[in-house]
């Protein structure tokens, strides 16, 4: 089906991501493979192209655009050339993080901050998850305690995305430890602040370019200037910018998904076994259009999605629902795709070997899949209306 999603200011601002994923990073993909890390100086290209800081106003170097579609473009054209480990970076800055600074920040944090991200000179984490604590956010034990002009935080958080090389990270705290959810704060913690360490760099099965990171927090004074939002509604403000999140890792996933039929379907065309394409086999047609038909109707519905996270009426219900059906979608379609490869579909040289590997995680951050179902029961629940006893 024709899609209607985007104009032609999206499609001029296609070819110069297609450029600039040509220029700065299909070169330079191998080597950040390799080196488990990519360039910083990758943002500052970024940036120079207006990919970075999209929704940021104009007068902090943002690009002024809040439409959730030119991040869209981006992850399209990411997709297309297996880019999987420098977009998770990007969109942990440009889809989690700069919301954060744009809807909670001062207008002192603001310019304190953003320009920067904007710029590509300072990259950025969120630190929620703990090693005892992964989607259920309210068994955090990091702790901040006010101490005049500054917070004490003491803590350790994991599988942190952006860790090893972010200049200024959001940290989930417990600023009240008898207030449950209402007790929670978030702060900004800053590269060089005392008593802030990274440990181990994870070793991943997949996004091995991507870094990963611990973090650790002893005693570390972060200036009560640095609380972000109000104090006590940490868990709130996450809760409520969740939907963004969820949507950012959701058109990934479709991204991906489409990128692997597309990818796919040529390799089938042209691979011959018994005398004939791979692609001739009713099997492989069978598959093929099974998945394929999936794929059209996610889009749908992802496109829907899209339009009301613009219009300020996506419902955390609907970003779950997204989440987990393109998330497991990709993890379904990378695998039945990686089949149809055979032998070839087990090595790094295809493109979908790469991708079997990077997209095992997206059912898990975010939110699990479990989490997502549970929001969704949970609300069907709370709506039902029960009938009346015959």
């Amino acid at each position: 089906m024709q899609r209607t999603l985007y104009d032609q200011d999206h499609e001029d601002f296609r070819d110069v991501v297609r450029e600039f994923v040509v220029r700065e990073v299909v070169p330079h993909q191998q080597r950040w493979e390799a080196e488990r890390l990519i360039d910083r100086g990758v943002w500052r290209a970024a940036a120079k192209q207006g990919l970075l800081g999209l929704a940021a106003p104009e007068e902090y170097g943002g690009g002024g655009q809040a439409d959730f579609r030119y991040r869209t473009v981006v992850m399209e054209e990411f997709a297309k050339a297996g880019a999987a480990s420098l977009e998770s970076g990007f969109s942990v800055q440009d889809d989690i993080v700069l919301p954060y600074f744009l809807d909670l920040g001062t207008e002192e944090q603001k310019r304190r901050w953003v320009p920067g991200m904007c710029a590509g000179e300072t990259i950025t984490a969120i630190a929620m998850t703990e090693p005892g604590a992964g989607s259920d956010l309210q068994g955090i034990r990091t702790t901040a305690i006010r101490d005049g002009n500054v917070w004490v935080l003491d803590g350790a958080k994991t599988f942190i995305s952006n860790g090893i090389q972010a200049d200024l990270v959001i940290v989930l705290a417990r600023t009240d430890p008898t207030a449950g959810a209402r007790g929670m704060s978030l702060f900004v913690v800053e590269r060089d602040m005392p008593g802030f360490t990274r440990g181990r760099k994870l070793d991943k099965i997949g996004l091995h370019a991507q870094d990963t990171a611990e973090l650790f927090f002893d005693s570390v004074r972060v200036p009560a200037a640095n609380l972000l939002g109000s104090e006590g509604r940490g868990f709130m403000h996450l809760m409520e910018r969740l939907p963004r999140e969820r949507m950012s890792i959701a058109v990934w996933a479709q991204c991906v998904t489409e990128t692997a039929l597309e990818q796919t379907l040529d390799y089938c065309t042209g691979r011959t076994a018994f005398g004939k394409p791979v692609a001739d086999f009713q099997h492989s047609r069978f598959l093929l259009a099974e998945l394929s038909t999936e794929s059209d109707i996610t889009r749908v519905y992802l496109d829907r999605a899209i339009e009301a996270l613009n219009d300020g009426t996506l419902t955390a219900v609907d970003a779950a629902k997204a989440k987990w059906w393109a998330t497991e979608l990709q993890t379904k379609t990378v695998d039945r795709c990686l089949q149809l490869h055979g032998g070839y579909g087990y090595t790094a040289e295809y493109a979908i070997g790469r991708a079997y590997l990077d997209a095992r995680i997206q059912t898990i951050y975010g939110g699990t899949t479990e989490i997502m179902k549970e929001i969704i029961g949970r609300d069907l629940a709370a709506t039902a209306t029960p009938k009346a006893e015959l």
